[in-house]
């Protein structure tokens, strides 16, 4: 593993440990994504703490960069491949998960010009802390007979609430993502434009020049007066 530099996330997204260096630890989170640039012939590896019969969800996007395209390594807890894409814009990837800790890794090695920008999310599920929360809270509620609505009728429509939220969460995310790569690709080209459009000016310019240039000398009386 290249050893690359530590990274400090805002704590408002999500903690960020830092085992090794060139490598960092989410805490157990439902959703979680973050965006960053990744320096030409540079790997970053990052790792995430999972539970047994979970499920990890992976989507990455390159924003940024010369190609949009980066290597993506996916390795379990016992160092085994699961996922690797070669030099690929965008990816999403499901595991069926085990307890230890995934890592996951982000490659620029072959690039060595072009930095990379790059957003991933992930998204946890099964990971157990919801069903303790509501084993709580029907513990809480033991008792109340008064209420109309059954407890487990209760939990299922906050849990959907709770699941739509979520998705619209994540949806948006995305999108924001996809605008941004657009919004890049666009003022990359944008730049192209404008400097081509200068040099056509230029060699106009130049060629405007040279054709009066020319067209003065036809006319120009060559012979010499005679004294």
């Amino acid at each position: 593993m290249w050893p690359g530099p530590r990274l400090l996330l805002p704590l408002a997204c999500f903690a960020l440990l830092l085992p090794p260096p060139g490598a960092a630890e989410f805490s157990p989170s439902l959703d979680s994504d973050f965006t960053f640039t990744l320096p030409a012939g540079r790997k970053e590896c990052f790792y995430q703490p999972m539970r047994k019969e979970a499920s990890l969800e992976l989507e990455y996007q390159v924003l940024d960069g010369a190609g949009l395209d980066v290597d993506f390594h996916l390795l379990s807890p016992k160092g085994e491949t699961l996922v690797f894409d070669e030099r690929k814009s965008d990816g999403v990837h499901t595991v069926e998960t085990e307890d230890g800790d995934y890592m996951f890794c982000f490659d620029n090695t072959f690039s060595t010009i072009s930095e990379k920008v790059i957003f991933f999310e992930l998204i946890l599920d099964n990971m157990g802390e919801d069903g303790e929360d509501q084993e709580d809270w029907k513990k809480d509620l033991t008792g109340t007979d008064l209420l109309d609505m059954k407890l487990e009728d209760i939990l299922e429509s906050i849990n959907s609430v709770k699941a739509r939220l979520s998705k619209s969460v994540q949806i948006q995310t995305l999108l924001r993502a996809f605008e941004a790569r657009d919004r890049n690709i666009q003022e990359s080209n944008f730049d192209r434009v404008n400097f081509w459009s200068m040099v056509n000016l230029g060699v106009m310019v130049v060629v405007s020049a040279v054709q009066v240039y020319m067209l003065k000398s036809l006319f120009e009386d060559k012979r010499k007066s005679r004294t």
